[in-house]
């Protein structure tokens, strides 16, 4: 029998009513029961389960009775753990991937079945590359179930962990490189602040030095533009805290910021 396993109901906001993950309600409409609990995977007298970016680790009773496989979304060993997709961008890989692993007790550690490769690309996103990488690797996975998946092989090469996010990992520093900057940005919800209140910078892209300080602005040919420790940063979209998103220009002109105000001040 097949079950579908997903977090608890949550609440988007603090008023707002609990909500099903997008992968329990589409296994509602799909007709498929849904449970809460890794244990029901047991119950079902399932032989085979698929974890895909569950973010926990399954428990050890459940691994002991029924094999299981993951897919994750990059080329382990390198970026073993909960953002490897963000981690893969705030460091500059040229390359990145999805594995199809045996899964163990240890944290992503298990025999790889299959691996694809591709490289990412200038100025992709985090969800434009997990988009690309969900679509490759459920690919890969039907494939694998559909004509086995073989013996998997050890991974080999030196271990990089992907820690999860915090929010200070999406904090601007405007004395970096222009990009290294541009990668925050490229990972969502990056933020600064301006006259002691956040900004998020939702999208934006290094360029050429235009003599500014670090957090400097000032709109070039209709453009605005940020200093940073070398080379600036072309701002797109942004959104002040508390209010509706923006372009960058509408919300220079909207503050007017004075001489010697900086963004991060």
């Amino acid at each position: 029998m097949t079950v579908v396993v997903s977090r608890a109901d949550a609440r988007r906001g603090r008023r707002g009513p609990a909500t099903p993950s997008p992968v329990k309600a589409t296994a509602i409409r799909a007709g498929l029961p849904v449970a809460e609990s890794p244990d029901a995977v047991i119950e079902a007298g399932a032989e085979l389960g698929v974890v895909v970016a569950y973010g926990r680790l399954i428990p050890a009773r459940v691994l002991g009775r029924v094999p299981m496989v993951n897919l994750h979304f990059s080329l382990l060993p390198r970026w073993r753990g909960a953002a490897p997709v963000e981690r893969a961008i705030l460091a500059g890989d040229a390359t990145t991937g999805v594995c199809l692993m045996a899964l163990c007790e240890g944290l992503d550690t298990g025999p790889v079945y299959r691996r694809i490769e591709t490289p990412i690309r200038d100025g992709e996103t985090a969800d434009e590359l997990s988009e690309r990488l969900a679509v490759a690797g459920s690919a890969m996975l039907v494939d694998a179930l559909a004509t086995g998946l073989g013996t998997p092989e050890p991974q080999e090469g030196p271990v990089t962990y992907a820690h999860k996010l915090t929010p200070e990992d999406r904090r601007l520093r405007w004395g970096d490189p222009a990009v290294e900057v541009a990668r925050v940005v490229r990972i969502g919800r990056a933020w600064t602040t301006f006259r002691g209140r956040r900004l998020l910078v939702l999208s934006g892209e290094p360029a050429t030095d235009a003599g500014l300080a670090p957090g400097e602005l000032n709109e070039i040919n209709g453009t605005l533009v940020a200093g940073t420790g070398l080379g600036t940063l072309t701002l797109g979209e942004v959104q002040p805290e508390g209010k509706g998103r923006l372009t960058a220009k509408d919300w220079f002109r909207g503050a007017r910021p004075q001489p010697g105000e900086h963004l991060g001040a």
